[in-house]
């Protein structure tokens, strides 16, 4: 999907997941080519504050665009 879509799918997601998603998950727009989206998801993971929606930008070639949950790191 395009950049415009992603985000609205994105905003639907987040207002209909429960807290405990909420607070365990990162909900991200990422490109949709895996190559791209393992390289942003890895960057992302390493600092997720200096990311926004429009980060995923920079890393894709094509314009398409998923959106995708992953669990958060734990802090031990």
């Amino acid at each position: 999907m395009k950049y415009n879509e992603a985000l609205e799918y994105k905003k639907e997601a987040l207002k209909k997941a429960d807290k405990s998603v909420l607070e365990n998950f990162h909900i991200i727009i990422t490109p949709a080519d895996t190559g791209e989206s393992a390289k942003y998801i890895e960057d992302f993971s390493k600092n997720p504050d200096d990311f926004n929606d429009s980060s995923c930008k920079k890393y894709c070639s094509n314009d398409e665009y998923e959106v995708m949950s992953f669990k958060k790191e734990t802090e031990d």
